[in-house]
């Protein structure tokens, strides 16, 4: 299994445009069959930051993920609401194995 946390600054005009992109992306992203699990995450002392975090059954996963038609048009709707580039922090995972 594989982990990716994606860390983003989203601009304070954006934030509810931000977050209705995000779960339309994250909802279609759970129906493919190599996403485990998707969450979309608000910071509670700082609105303005998000944390996705993304679980894949593989690495290949995650490269399947990044040419859906959705995911696409979730980069592009978002890319102009980040207030500072997004980065993502991969992670295999150890504990539980489900």
């Amino acid at each position: 299994m594989l982990v990716v946390q994606v860390y983003l600054k989203i601009k304070e005009k954006d934030i509810l445009s931000f977050i209705d992109a995000t779960k339309e992306n994250a909802s279609k992203s759970l129906k493919e069959p190599g996403i485990i699990r998707f969450d979309v995450q608000q910071n509670l002392e700082d609105p303005h930051q998000f944390l996705l975090t993304e679980i894949y059954k593989n690495i290949e996963a995650t490269l399947d993920h990044k040419k859906t038609a959705h995911y696409k048009k979730w980069r592009f709707s978002v890319e102009n609401m980040m207030a500072e580039p997004r980065y993502s922090v991969k992670y295999h995972k150890i504990f539980p194995l489900d």
